[in-house]
């Protein structure tokens, strides 16, 4: 079976300058977990996803600071200004993931899903030829693999 078989192909987008909480009344009102964000002229841009709306309410986790002889080392520092960012972000463009993985419309399901799943990412855009062409998520790997038992 392959991706273009089972991928959503009537994708929902956001624009990038959308409000979060806006985005989070999307994802309930129309049960997805996801979306590609697109520009005016429907260019991928990123995905956002719900962990990034979640990120809204996390605990800040504090950089540790290590003393030594030559001063103190900070850890952390990066993920915590990372961490810092999403939790404070308004719009879309603050929370959407910029490096995303997209599948090809004529990746078999086996393939896709072996890929999802190293590198734990379960929301994929779909491109041919540069263009956005569907969605595919670990949903839609668990329905293809019932459907493959009939």
């Amino acid at each position: 079976m392959l991706i273009k078989n089972i991928m959503t192909q009537d994708v929902i987008t956001v624009n990038p300058s959308m409000n979060i909480h806006e985005l989070a009344k999307l994802f309930l009102k129309r049960n997805i977990s996801g979306a590609p964000v697109v520009d005016d002229e429907g260019e991928l841009l990123g995905i956002v996803r719900e962990e990034g709306v979640i990120f809204q309410d996390k605990k800040v986790h504090l950089p540790t600071f290590l003393n030594i002889s030559l001063g103190f080392i900070a850890l952390g520092v990066r993920r915590f200004e990372e961490e810092l960012k999403k939790i404070t972000a308004r719009t879309v463009s603050e929370i959407m993931e910029k490096n995303i993985m997209c599948l090809s419309p004529d990746m078999t399901v086996e393939n896709a899903a072996t890929i999802m799943i190293e590198k734990e990412v379960y929301y994929c855009p779909v491109k041919k030829n540069g263009k956005l062409v569907g969605v595919v998520t670990k949903k839609d790997i668990v329905k293809a693999i019932a459907k493959a038992d009939k």
